[in-house]
């Protein structure tokens, strides 16, 4: 995959995914991670990529001037372009899984207020946000999008069961408990099904560890499951 980043603040991305296993994944070329500053894309002296919003208003608006010319410049036949910005879908495991899928995915981090609408609707495919709440700019949520889909690729993980295993893999549910050593901290001990090689039974300890965790924690996450499986099933009679 090749990942670009468009930013105004690029260090912050080089920071963080230059390290851990994201890092060894960009070092070993399993990904190729281009940042791009969006100052590079402008004209005049003071490198200006914003200005004030049109009808008044708190605030800068990044103009579209810079953004068609970087992302043009961009652009392939494999193109996939994402603005991060509150006024997205809400990003999942299953858009992470759907992301890793692409040859070429381009973040576009918002900042200010926000961007020109024309720059929105023109050089848009998507748009991501990472919750309901507001972040002082773009990049910290590309960085975090970029980390969940990279993990995805082949070979950058150890092994290809993890994303199947932790949490809104496989199935709907949250991860199990995990123990290590000492077996026993504190008085605190590893449960002993953990302990006694039956991997069958192991397995369905942490089933049921996954769904009582899921129901206790997120109860929401097997509504929605029983809800995909009920139209599943309407879909089939139809």
């Amino acid at each position: 995959m090749r990942l670009d980043i468009v930013s105004l603040f690029p260090a912050i991305c080089a920071g963080a995914l230059s390290e851990s296993i994201i890092g060894r994944a960009w070092k070993n070329g399993l990904v190729e991670i281009n940042l791009t500053d969006l100052r590079d894309f402008t004209h005049d002296a003071r490198r200006t990529v914003d200005d004030t919003p049109y009808g008044g208003g708190a605030g800068m608006v990044l103009r579209p001037e810079p953004l068609f010319e970087c992302i043009n410049s961009l652009l392939t036949d494999d193109t996939h372009v994402v603005l991060m910005t509150p006024q997205g879908q809400p990003f999942k495991q299953q858009t992470a899984a759907r992301l890793a899928q692409k040859k070429h995915l381009i973040l576009v981090c918002g900042h200010y207020e926000g961007v020109d609408e024309r720059a929105r609707q023109c050089l848009m495919q998507e748009e991501i946000s990472l919750g309901d709440y507001v972040l002082t700019n773009g990049a910290i949520a590309a960085v975090v999008v970029a980390d969940a889909v990279i993990r995805l690729l082949p070979g950058v993980l150890g092994s290809p069961e993890s994303p199947q295993e932790e949490s809104f893999g496989k199935a709907p549910l949250l991860e199990y408990p995990q123990y290590t050593r000492p077996v026993d901290f504190q008085g605190l001990k590893v449960p002993e099904i953990l302990l006694s090689g039956n991997h069958q039974k192991i397995a369905a300890w942490r089933e049921e560890q996954r769904l009582i965790r899921t129901v206790a924690r997120r109860p929401d996450l097997l509504h929605k499951q029983f809800e995909h499986r009920e139209n599943g099933e309407k879909d089939e009679h139809n």
